[in-house]
This record gives C-alpha cells, sequence and structure tokens, in this order.
C-alpha cells in the first residue's frame, strides 16, 4: 500500500500523465533564455522548461531523420532496462515529431514455436533498417540475457552461445554501416515498487502490468545480477552501453534524447522552397451532399 509520503509522488505520476497529453498538442514554446540545465526544485519551473526543453530537441530530432534520409545512413537504437523504468516514454518522445516512414520501432513479442527453432537472432534481423531508417528496439536480443535467463527461457549453453555470438553479431552490423547505439535505463527498487503500485490503480496504465512484470518484481535480485553479467560481457568498444538514470521520467526523457543527438555527426539538411500550388477550379464540378445518415453524431 501507499505510504502517507507518496501522495506527492501519485500527484506527479498523475501530471507526468497529463503533460504526456499537452506535449502532443503543444506546438508553440519561448525560447528565451535557453539552457541544457534542468533544475527540479520548483515544479512549476521545470514543467515548463521541460517542455521547453523538449521541443527545442524534438527540432533536433527532425534535423537528424533529415540528415538521415538525405546520406542515407542506418541507425539503430536498443532501450533495455526494469519494467516500468520508463523505456516506453523516451521513445514516444523520440517518434512524435518524426515521419514513422523513417524513424520506426521494433517491439517485438515472445518468439512463436517457429521463431524457437530458428537461429536466435533470425527474427530480429528482419526489422533492421535500410538506408535512410531509423529503427527503435523497445527490447531487444538482450531478452535473452534477461527476462530468458531469469524466468528459465533458455539453458546455461544457450545462454553462453548467446555471450559468445552477440559481439560478433553487433560487430556485423556495424561493419553493414548500421550506427549501433545501446541504453540501460536504471532505476531502484523502491521506484519500481511505487510504480507498479502506481500502475495498479490508474486503469489508464493497468495494461501495462503483465503476469511477468509481477514475476519480475519477486526476482528483483536475479535480474540485477543478470544485468551485471550482460553489461560486463557486452559492453565492447564498438558497441557500448549507455546507462540512464531514470529515476525521474522527464529528466531521463531530456538527458537520453541529448545524449543520443550527440552520438550522430548529422548537420542539418537544406530544402527547396516549397510553393503552394493554387487550386484548380472546374466550372462543370458540382459537390454532391454528404447523406446524414453517414455523418458521425456531433456530440462536442
Amino acid at each position: 500500500m501507499f505510504k502517507s509520503d507518496d501522495f506527492a509522488r501519485i500527484r506527479d505520476e498523475y501530471l507526468d500523465t497529463f503533460d504526456e497529453e499537452l506535449e502532443m498538442e503543444l506546438h508553440d514554446f519561448s525560447e528565451e533564455n535557453p539552457s541544457d540545465e534542468v533544475a527540479s526544485d520548483d515544479p512549476i519551473a521545470f514543467r515548463r522548461q521541460y517542455f521547453r526543453e523538449l521541443h527545442r530537441l524534438q527540432v533536433e530530432l527532425v534535423k537528424l531523420q533529415d540528415w538521415v534520409v538525405a546520406h542515407k545512413k542506418k541507425i539503430v537504437v536498443i532501450f533495455e532496462g526494469r519494467d516500468s523504468a520508463g523505456k516506453g516514454g523516451v521513445i514516444t518522445r523520440l517518434t512524435q515529431r518524426l515521419n514513422p516512414r523513417v524513424c520506426r520501432v521494433a517491439a517485438l513479442p515472445a518468439p512463436n514455436d517457429r521463431e524457437k527453432t530458428q537461429w536466435y537472432f533470425q527474427r530480429y534481423v528482419s526489422h533492421l533498417p535500410a538506408g535512410g531508417e531509423i529503427v527503435l528496439f523497445d527490447r531487444s536480443w538482450y531478452n535473452r540475457a534477461g527476462v530468458e535467463t531469469v524466468m528459465g527461457f533458455c539453458t546455461d549453453e544457450e545462454r553462453e552461445e548467446f555471450f559468445r555470438t552477440v559481439p560478433e553479431f553487433e560487430k556485423m552490423l556495424i561493419g553493414s554501416g548500421i550506427q549501433l547505439i545501446k541504453y540501460w535505463f536504471s532505476i531502484q527498487d523502491e521506484d519500481q515498487q511505487f510504480r507498479f503500485h502506481a500502475r495498479i490503480h490508474d486503469p489508464l496504465k493497468r495494461w501495462k502490468l503483465s503476469p511477468m512484470d509481477l514475476e519480475s518484481r519477486k526476482r528483483w535480485e536475479d535480474y540485477t545480477a543478470a544485468k551485471e553479467v550482460m553489461l560486463e560481457r557486452t559492453h565492447i568498444p564498438e558497441a557500448p552501453w549507455w546507462i540512464v538514470p531514470a529515476e525521474n521520467k522527464k529528466q531521463a526523457r531530456l538527458n537520453c534524447i541529448s545524449h543520443l543527438l550527440s552520438q550522430v555527426e548529422y548537420g542539418e539538411i537544406e530544402h527547396d522552397p516549397v510553393d503552394l500550388p493554387p487550386r484548380v477550379h472546374h466550372e462543370d464540378y458540382v459537390r454532391q451532399d454528404v447523406p446524414e445518415e453517414m455523418i458521425v453524431p456531433q456530440k462536442y
């Protein structure tokens, strides 16, 4: 159950939910006194600065998108972390202003019976980008080092084979021209417990809690041990891991997006001026009335 001092955090959770909707509507932000530092001691000032910074970073993401398309670049970003660590929130902010044909999300379900017999990486390969594309993996082939290891969905031999081959697999991707960036979102034990309780009591977010999430809560230390081994054995110079402290969701979003932008040497692409052509009118065209029964009821 919630403790008395959790009510402020509950308020912040609901404000964050409202802000998610607000972010989709707000387009114009004041550019006065822009700053890369976001102080969280004043909640109102922090929210205002958060929106300003998010807008500024999303403008840069559009520039990155244009550069990727113009130069036929291929970028893969992996998002890993504990359940409720905020991966989905960051991915939403990354993609909400971008062209889904350029930047897409790969969130694969559990493998089916056929996929279980394939080469382990096979089902991920089909989601890799072509030239001019960015792919964000909301969880990835590192499932084998995390949930599959902790929940016993793979054997010790399969896990060891994964650790032996994943560095070579990622080097192959990089050798093919893909830029690979890997993030681990880190939260504390009590933060996950609070966020799970918040989801239980929020009808808009209750669907996010799966039986696997609840089981993972019991196995916090097992996941910690698995994460430590994963980072130790797959943190390679060609594709290092980056840790995102995610106790504060908004700060984590800004820090991750800012860091992602810093990892790509993109530049602004000049576009030809767009002239809106005049509409062509035909004197013999008569617009037909729409039958009243076809119109959606105007309740609002």
